[in-house]
């Protein structure tokens, strides 16, 4: 048996793998408490996914649609060769920026590193950014301005296990990370598990029978609520002024701003009862440590972040904790959740629009010259800053837009917000070429799908959502006619006559991205392999090979220029898109128990997409009576950007005025064709939240 990690969320749960046929199965560590969801139970199952991409292939192009093309298998000299070539026609008619680059936080350390790398040396365009986007951007553009730092969790998620409290603000991880369930017990036994949530989801019934209390607010307005905490802790002298005066600035503009949102007020945009706002507001204050309190935990999730005001909700959750001295408290802190299975890591070493290795930005004299000397080039051949997601995407085939696009570790097509507006524009491109181990949505629209290795054959690292970095394990062979990520890099990296050295052991590159972060924010030139494979467990920072890594931040400064943390005033700007006349409902989504990101994995797990294998729409009965569903009646759901159609689930969960679709689905199913592509103006974050929708019953 093989000790390795599962390939799906940032939990991360240890298993291991072996057998014949292989199978996984839970082993112990500290997050998963040796348990594992129904996804890692199955994961196993992926290595003999039947449509596994196994040689190159090749659009061909039919004389009708571009639907009733078809691909041929093709060599890999044959492959990489006319790709090079294309790619340098592009580039010799429109320059580096005519071709696009689309990551994902699925990818080990070691590609996400060598993809930010590939996209800037060898096809020296600054048009590159990732799937994490769509995740944790909201939440990290909070923690960098406020805090100093980006790491989802700065502690081990095994604190929570103590805590008086813990308020979750838009996270449902009883369907997301079950094992992470088990963190939770001791605060339900306490009584002190808040979870607030349009809906009332498998997380939010944790709280009945005395476990706590959901907070059922009306989607897109987690900002007002929040400052309606802030206005009560501040108006009843709740704050741990002791802290705010020794290490935080910009507490006098955040105590003015909140004044406004007076609690009768913030209940009649919530709608959450004034009686429970000031409940809670108490409880979070007499919880944290500078009352006597056994420590106050805020996490927040997607359901927060996922607004065009999402950065600013994060930085309202922070100011919150800073106000109660909660964060770098030995019982207390703040904390993002972080979804995909590197989402952390993903984002810390060049896959980001502005980012260079150790979460440097690119715009940075000092970051360009010490990642150049890494590479071995001249900094000036480093492109600037790239454009965000929703940006990239858009202006695909545009005028003045990249006309080639590389994919990597993500299924933009189901996974972009406005996706019909997203197929549009990568139908219009000269060249696509994803990478992927089957045939995804997205891959389908492809001229060239490049098979690749799957989690379980290759070696590599994951860094989990508490900063600490995880070693992947090879516990079985690729396919003949498969390649690794770090092999096609190298390859088009000579075909381009790339500078710099493009190694394709993962352990090589590794140690050379360990060099390149070294002094950044996320410092790993402490964490080797060979520590990792003793058993140590490293978060970074990690300095040095004797540094111990750190797994707790914050406990004595921040790392800002002045030490402090900074609280920020915000104004809440609610949802881009408007309830109306002819779109009177509010749309939310969020994930299954079954199923993870855009499906493309879990769809093709038998007994996942057996128990799974269709959207639903669940409605409450009120709303359904008033537009005449019944039972599984189908209905279609449209926004102004397109619809979607599902079975009907109705149930007393979900608000009257809300419907809500999980996001796993393609074809008629898919609802990122009707949500917004409306962006946060600081994190570029996609509104997938909330928006506008009408619904109407399928005609027989």
């Amino acid at each position: 048996m093989t000790d390795t990690h599962c390939p799906y969320c940032a939990l991360q749960c240890a298993q291991k793998l072996g057998g014949d046929p292989i199978a996984a199965e839970p082993r112990a560590f500290p997050t998963n408490v040796g348990g594992m969801c129904q996804k890692g139970w199955t994961s196993a199952e992926l290595l003999r996914a039947q449509d596994r991409v196994t040689s190159p292939l090749r659009r061909v192009l039919s004389t009708g649609s571009r639907g009733e093309d078809r691909f041929e298998p093709v060599g890999w000299d044959e492959a990489l060769d006319d790709i090079a070539a294309r790619v340098q026609a592009i580039q010799a008619a429109d320059g580096p920026d005519g071709i696009a680059v689309f990551g994902g936080g699925g990818l080990s350390n070691e590609k996400a590193y060598q993809l930010g790398k590939f996209a800037r040396l060898a096809l020296r365009t600054r048009m590159i950014d990732y799937n994490g986007r769509f995740c944790m951007s909201s939440a990290a553009a909070a923690a960098n301005r406020t805090l100093g730092i980006d790491r989802g969790l700065p502690f081990p998620l095994t604190d929570l296990n103590d805590a008086q409290v813990i308020m979750l603000f838009g996270s449902n991880l009883a369907d997301t990370m079950p094992p992470a369930v088990q963190h939770l017990g001791g605060v339900r036994d306490r009584g002190g598990l808040i979870v607030v949530d349009p809906r009332l989801s498998a997380t939010a019934k944790l709280t009945e029978d005395g476990a706590g209390e959901h907070v059922q607010l009306v989607p897109g307005t987690d900002l007002v609520f929040i400052l309606g905490l802030l206005h009560i802790v501040f108006a009843e002298s709740l704050t741990d002024d002791d802290y705010l005066a020794a290490r935080v600035d910009g507490v006098d503009a955040v105590r003015r701003s909140v004044a406004e949102w007076w609690p009768e007020r913030v209940a009649a945009t919530t709608g959450v009862a004034e009686t429970q706002l000031r409940r809670i507001a108490r409880t979070l204050a007499d919880a944290s440590p500078h009352r006597g309190g056994q420590g106050a935990f805020l996490l927040t999730g997607r359901g927060s972040e996922q607004h065009v005001d999402g950065a600013d909700t994060v930085t309202a959750v922070i100011n919150l904790a800073l106000a109660l001295g909660l964060v770098g408290a030995e019982r207390g802190g703040y904390g993002a959740i972080t979804g995909q299975g590197n989402g952390q890591g993903g984002r810390e070493h060049g896959q980001k629009s502005d980012q260079l290795p150790g979460y440097r930005m690119i715009a940075d004299p000092a970051a360009r010259e010490h990642v150049a000397g890494v590479w071995g080039v001249d900094p000036e051949i480093l492109p600037g800053p790239g454009v965000p997601a929703v940006e990239l995407l858009m202006s695909l085939g545009m005028p003045d837009g990249p006309r080639a696009l590389f994919v990597h570790g993500s299924n933009v097509l189901v996974s972009a917000p406005d996706a019909d507006a997203v197929r549009r524009r990568i139908e219009s491109l000269d060249l696509v070429v994803v990478c992927d181990f089957i045939p995804s949505e997205t891959a389908m629209l492809a001229d060239y799908i490049l098979p690749v290795t799957q989690w379980a054959e290759e070696e590599g690292t994951m860094t989990g959502l508490e900063g600490r970095v995880l070693r992947r394990r090879k516990a079985v062979e690729a396919p003949e006619g498969v390649r690794s990520e770090l092999e096609i890099f190298s390859a088009l990296a000579d075909r381009l006559d790339a500078p710099s050295t493009w190694a394709t052991e993962p352990r090589e590159v590794y140690d050379e991205l360990r060099r390149a972060s070294a002094g950044g924010r996320a410092d790993y030139a402490g964490i080797s392999y060979d520590r990792l494979d003793a058993g140590e467990a490293l978060y970074w920072p990690c300095l040095s090979e004797d540094h111990p890594g750190t797994p707790r931040l914050f406990a004595d400064s921040f790392p800002t220029p002045s030490g402090r943390a900074t609280m920020i005033a915000v104004r809440p700007v609610g949802p881009a898109d408007a309830l109306r006349a002819e779109a009177p409902v509010w749309l939310v989504t969020g994930r299954v128990l079954q199923h993870y990101q855009s499906g493309a994995q879990t769809r093709r797990v038998s007994k996942l997409n057996d128990s799974m294998s269709r959207a639903y729409i669940e409605i409450h009965p009120m709303l359904a009576e008033r537009i005449g569903i019944e039972g599984i009646d189908d209905i279609r759901i449209t926004s102004k950007r397109g619809s979607m159609v599902a079975q009907a689930r109705i149930s007393p969960d979900i608000r009257p005025d809300t419907v809500f679709v999980p996001f796993h689905f393609a074809d008629e199913g898919m609802v990122n064709a009707v949500t917004n592509s409306a962006t946060d103006p600081v994190s570029g974050m996609p509104e997938f939240k909330v928006c506008a929708v009408q619904i109407r019953k399928v005609a027989e």
